[in-house]
């Protein structure tokens, strides 16, 4: 009997040679190849379920789908559980967007055949309404699903912030509700509000690890001081600014809380001279590091220059300090003397004003730190070698672009790159464009 999916073609076969003296040769997956015969093909249906299913794991969605109809077999693992744990639905307007929307047809399939298969699942959409809308109905219709991962990416404002509270609410209620265990949420930039974050505790306190909320205007403090007062096990968190309070500082401080890991807070200022910040107390950043020594504190500032009067006034214990726009140097002074437990600064512009006092204070007084990034700043050659030699090898990420050193008559910037890099103790130049 002839096997299914070979060909075989009559009047072929070299003079003297008979079927039966042909030599047979085994694959790796038990399919037998005759040599010599260069009309035969591997019986690619006869492949194991999990070879299939692994090849299936690093194909688009899109070829996955026209794979499935190569055989029953293939169609069989196309809706193997294992396969539908983790998926990301594109949703896209074509005339707009460059992302590749995932087919309506398949997304239907999706909800019908394995809604309760989804664990880890995410929505990449762009910045149209009407795709924000598409993932909203989707989420609705995921009664049964057991979601630990979710999240919302836009990859263009505004989308979700344009679809309607009421609407965005709902349809997070339904995942909220039936998954019970989820771990692990990303929703920045959303309509979200603080019933939808009751809705979330009052369903998934024991399992919620991680939640990055952060451009979410809806929310209260009192709607993430909730959050933190019931999920102990929360060891991520990324919020704004203007959530941030003492009290919840405290509240992820107390005995029952797990350490918390990671703290991300995002301070940004959209109408310059139109916000005031409020300041957190020493006290309640010393009760958080007291009782999760290892936190990791980053702060990323879009603020403008005379905006920065709420910070760092006194020791503040941020380990990653980002400025997106002009910082000055009494700000950065004020950094060098307050934050003891910086590791990671960049500073992406700055102004005429030389840094060389306050890069050598941060040196003196931040023994943690280990990256650097100047962007549109000055720094003189002697007071950079300075800064670097006080650092030493210690610093494992030095990106200064070029326009920022200026010669003097100690150095010049081809005698520059060699004194950092014996200071380094590994070859060093500065970049033609920053790398963080």
């Amino acid at each position: 009997m002839k096997r299914a999916g070979q060909k075989v073609v009559a009047g072929t076969e070299a003079p003297g040679t008979s079927q039966t003296s042909k030599k047979q040769k085994t694959s790796l997956y038990g399919s037998e190849l005759r040599e010599s015969d260069p009309c035969t093909s591997m019986d690619w249906g006869s492949l194991p379920h999990h070879v299939i299913l692994r090849v299936f794991q690093f194909l688009t969605l899109v070829d996955r789908a026209r794979a499935s109809s190569v055989c029953r077999r293939w169609n069989e693992v196309f809706h193997i559980p294992d396969l539908w744990r983790r998926f990301e639905f594109e949703l896209s307007q074509p005339a707009t967007s460059y992302l590749k929307s995932t087919h309506p047809d398949l997304i239907q399939q999706i909800i019908k055949r394995h809604a309760d298969h989804l664990q880890y699942v995410s929505f990449k959409v762009d910045s149209s309404t009407e795709s924000a809308e598409a993932a909203c109905d989707i989420l609705s219709q995921l009664v049964n699903c057991s979601i630990k991962t979710l999240g919302l990416i836009s990859t263009a404002k505004p989308s979700f912030m344009n679809v309607s509270k009421a609407h965005f609410a709902s349809a997070l209620t339904v995942v909220f509700v039936n998954s019970k265990s989820l771990s692990s949420i990303k929703i920045d930039d959303t309509p979200l509000d603080d019933p939808s974050l009751k809705v979330l505790v009052a369903n998934n306190s024991d399992t919620l690890k991680l939640l990055k909320m952060s451009s979410c205007p809806h929310v209260s403090p009192a709607g993430i001081l909730c959050v933190a007062d019931q999920c102990h096990g929360l060891k991520e968190l990324a919020l704004n600014y203007y959530i941030l309070s003492d009290e919840l500082l405290l509240a992820l401080s107390s005995e029952k809380h797990v350490d918390l890991e990671h703290l991300r807070i995002d301070v940004v200022s959209e109408n310059p001279g139109q916000v005031q910040f409020h300041t957190i107390k020493k006290q309640s950043w010393d009760a958080l590091v007291k009782h999760s020594p290892k936190v990791n504190i980053v702060m990323y500032f879009f603020l403008y220059e005379d905006e920065f009067d709420a910070f760092f006034r006194e020791e503040t214990p941020v380990t990653h300090l980002y400025f997106g726009r002009a910082v000055s140097k009494a700000m950065l002074g004020r950094i060098g003397m307050n934050c003891p437990r910086l590791i990671e600064l960049v500073v992406c512009a700055n102004g005429l004003q030389p840094l060389d006092d306050e890069l050598i204070q941060i040196a003196e007084r931040c023994k943690n730190l280990t990256a650097m990034g100047l962007g549109e700043c000055e720094v003189t050659c002697r007071g950079f070698i300075e800064f670097v030699k006080m650092c030493g090898g210690r610093l494992t990420q030095l990106s200064i672009m070029e326009e920022v050193l200026i010669p003097d008559s100690d150095y010049s910037l081809d005698r520059l790159h060699l004194e950092v890099s014996k200071h380094l103790g590994r070859m060093w130049f500065p970049d033609m464009m920053p790398t963080w």
